[in-house]
């Protein structure tokens, strides 16, 4: 036989070793797991791109998570490194993810990742102010926000007719709860995010009043231009006039007839920008995306950056809020880099009135 033909002891084990590992690892994970594992090679058709540097997104849903999402955490932050983000808050309904943020930073160095904390069901039937400090407390300081109950929340039961009801941030008389101002205070005192998730306009405007009060820097309006939290024009300057921030989401623009989540009304994207005409300096954008059936947040992103040029948003308008304001909310990052590359300087990290 032709030496060249042998396969040496060596090789021969070599290669039963890889085969039989493949074997093993396709056997010994679901396939559901496997699926996961080699999808997230996709090509990132946005890397470097001038419309996307320097952007914070502040809220997006990925997996891992307890609804199908479009693109895993480590994957996006890849992506949108690549495309130039500044820094991304991720948000999980029911999970902790700021836990998450951490490793990914381990494995990705230069990653500007955090997290974020909802008071959902999966924390109890009221507001945990325990689990609001833990996550806090977690390793690396990386929850940059506590939301008030989202999918969970008693206007959002309420306003579905489910017989139940949901986790309350007032009482009967309308005040805000004492776990609820607990909450508030841990905030303060971690100098994070309090954000109003999926409470009423009437009650987030209760809740933006006793959150100045008990000293929150960092208030959010959540999605205030979204389905049943739209808010009117005097109730925002309201809630502005406060000490809050409001936040518009650009999902609105892309979910309604002829897209797979029909049964809410599509904005326009005149609408849209007639929300953050209001007042840019207290406002910013963020893409609410992640669902499975709805496109990606980067593409969201840049979307959404397109529109807005077209309907004669201002540049600096625009810098305000995908980049300086979200970047502010969320309170730290690697302040040595934005100050050096002309997208922000230090001043957007001064306190603000």
């Amino acid at each position: 036989m032709n030496i060249d033909n042998k396969i040496s002891r060596r090789d021969f084990i070599r290669t039963s070793a890889l085969t039989g590992g493949a074997l093993f690892v396709s056997t010994a994970i679901p396939g559901q797991a496997m699926n996961l594992l080699q999808e997230q090679k996709n090509d990132n058709k946005f890397t470097n791109d001038e419309l996307l540097k320097g952007v914070c997104d502040i809220h997006l849903h990925c997996r891992p998570d307890s609804r199908e999402r479009s693109v895993d955490e480590y994957g996006f932050i890849k992506d949108a490194m690549a495309a130039g983000y500044r820094a991304v808050m991720f948000k999980s309904n029911d999970f902790s993810c700021h836990d998450r943020a951490y490793i990914i930073r381990q494995a990705l160095p230069g990653a500007e990742c955090f997290g974020s904390f909802c008071m959902n069901r999966v924390h109890g039937d009221r507001v945990n102010v325990f689990a609001a400090q833990k996550a806090v407390e977690t390793s690396g300081g990386l929850c940059r926000c506590i939301w008030m109950p989202t999918l969970d929340a008693a206007y959002q039961y309420q306003s579905e007719g489910r017989k139940e009801k949901g986790i309350p941030v007032l009482d009967d008389n309308g005040q805000v709860l004492p776990e609820v101002v607990r909450v508030m205070e841990i905030c303060a005192e971690a100098d994070i995010i309090f954000a109003t998730g999926h409470s009423s306009p009437k009650e987030s405007i209760t809740l933006v009043r006793k959150a100045k009060e008990v000293g929150v820097k960092r208030i959010v309006v959540t999605h205030a231009n979204s389905y049943i939290w739209t808010m009117t024009p005097d109730q925002i300057k309201r809630c502005i006039d406060l000490g809050a921030y409001i936040e518009y989401c650009y999902l609105p623009c892309l979910w309604g007839e002829g897209t797979k989540m029909p049964q809410y009304q599509r904005q326009s994207i005149e609408d849209f920008a007639s929300f953050v005409r209001i007042d840019p300096t207290r406002s910013f954008i963020s893409t609410d995306l992640g669902q499975a059936v709805m496109p990606r947040p980067i593409e969201g992103m840049r979307d959404c950056i397109v529109k807005l040029q077209a309907v004669g948003i201002s540049q600096s308008d625009i810098d305000l809020l995908v980049r300086r304001n979200p970047v502010w909310l969320i309170g730290w990052i690697n302040k040595k880099r934005i100050w050096t590359d002309g997208i922000l300087s230090k001043a957007d990290f001064l306190p603000q009135p």
